[in-house]
């Protein structure tokens, strides 16, 4: 398999159309006939950043890169960035408003569980202007 790159826009506070970035993803696995294990796993992981995108910042996308060896899902936003990675890594720490709470989302899991459904795992943020997590699974047996 060539390596193959999909980009999926989201848009800040577009909870109608929110998960469908992460839909588009997994369709796409599915027919590559990854596996059901690995897709679970990107799955999480994607969903989670792609709310995180609609919650915390001002849009961004989803790019999901297909190689013979590996998946990687960047999310990448505009603005406000993440003023402390550590702090908001830890399981329940989360800047939702009561309002994102209410609509059962902001519970401080995204990151951490993130961090957990892949085998890499990076946070890039400046604060005030945005943040990139990349993500990414190995396809390699063994690993």
């Amino acid at each position: 398999m060539e390596t193959m790159k999909y980009t999926f826009n989201v848009e800040k506070d577009d909870f109608v159309r929110a998960g469908e970035a992460s839909s588009n993803i997994k369709k796409i696995l599915r027919q590559l006939g990854i596996d059901p294990g690995l897709i679970r796993r990107l799955s999480i992981a994607s969903y989670e950043a792609e709310i995180n995108i609609v919650i915390h910042s001002h849009g961004g996308q989803m790019e999901l890169e297909l190689a013979p060896d590996f998946v990687r899902i960047v999310a990448s936003d505009k603005g406000p960035g993440i003023e402390n990675i550590e702090l908001a890594m830890q399981e329940g720490y989360s800047t939702a408003t009561e309002k994102i709470r209410e609509m059962g989302f902001g519970a401080g899991m995204g990151l951490p569980n993130m961090k957990k459904c892949t085998d890499e795992f990076k946070v890039e943020s400046v604060y005030g202007k945005g943040t990139t997590i990349t993500m990414e699974i190995s396809l390699k047996a063994g690993d």
